[in-house]
């Protein structure tokens, strides 16, 4: 059967010549994947993919890229090829995310943050427009990606793509909120990461609250959501009485650690998102501890 197709519709729109020899490629890369080096094979699969395609199509018609893609995987399954099936179909999915990697790397990822024309940009209100919330969408891109193509199962990423629930904080590859043990820091200081500057357990008030700001910068820097600390009040009472502060000191004190926990050094130039519990009702296996200064 001649060949009345001559020309496809590649996804940028561009019209290009229909080659046998692009399918017959694809399909032995395909076959290549599984174990099976056979191009002749691949060769009498182009042809039967081309008379297929003209039985299908009007003469003259322009058929587009991902039309040809469907009757490729036709002819291979209906030739009992499953393995190849399943190669050409991973080798079709490989080369979607690619693409779809790559056009985020283009001029539109940065004109749509510069443009301020992505919806996205309002996800987070702690997020200012500036050059590190640039630098972060465009990170973040990359993560949605990678969460959305790699890590979640087909049925959930088109739900997201198609808006049928939205899942929330995609651009970081990373666990959400973290409470922490307070008890824990007091006791073994600030530490446990190799060529980064540790601290032994504080001795004081004020050098506690500061390790407690280290310490959230540090955890918010690996996650995406809150960081946390219980028991606060009861922990550090101890180290208050034993620098014998008056209520203006500690009042001073802690008003330094609030200022201090909202200097805008995560990414993005956001502040780190913290919380602290307080005990109105300390725990009566806390009054039994030991109390906790300098480890």
């Amino acid at each position: 059967m001649p060949n009345t197709i001559s020309k496809i519709r590649k996804r940028s729109g561009e019209i290009v010549a229909c080659d046998e020899k692009k399918i017959a490629l694809a399909i032995h890369k395909a076959a290549k994947a599984v174990g099976i080096d056979d191009e002749e094979m691949a060769d009498r699969l182009a042809l039967e993919v081309l008379e297929l395609l003209n039985k299908k199509f009007h003469p003259n018609s322009i058929p587009a890229v991902e039309e040809i893609q469907d009757l490729v995987e036709e002819v291979l399954l209906k030739n009992r090829l499953i393995k190849i099936a399943r190669g050409y179909i991973l080798y079709r999915e490989q080369h979607r995310q690619i693409r779809d990697i790559n056009s985020d790397f283009g001029v539109k990822l940065m004109e749509d943050y510069l443009g301020q024309a992505d919806w996205r940009l309002k996800e987070n209100s702690n997020m200012s427009f500036s050059v590190q919330g640039l630098n972060n969408y465009i990170a973040s891109s990359v993560s949605a990606k990678y969460w959305l193509n790699k890590l979640y199962p087909e049925n959930i990423r088109q739900a997201h793509i198609q808006a049928d629930l939205h899942i929330h904080d995609l651009g970081l590859l990373a666990p959400y909120c973290c409470g922490w043990d307070l008890k824990d820091l007091l006791t073994r200081g600030f530490g446990g990461v190799d060529e980064k500057v540790w601290s032994k357990p504080p001795k004081h008030f004020r050098a506690a609250l500061g390790q407690m700001v280290n310490f959230l910068y540090t955890m918010q820097g690996e996650a995406a959501g809150a960081q946390a600390f219980a028991n606060f009040d009861t922990y550090l009472a101890p180290l208050i009485r034993r620098d014998q502060l008056s209520y203006k000191e500690v009042k001073q004190a802690l008003q330094e650690f609030v200022f201090n926990l909202n200097v805008p050094t995560r990414v993005g130039f956001q502040t780190p998102f913290t919380n602290v519990t307080l005990d109105v009702n300390p725990s009566p296996m806390i009054g039994e501890e030991q109390v906790i200064i300098g480890g």
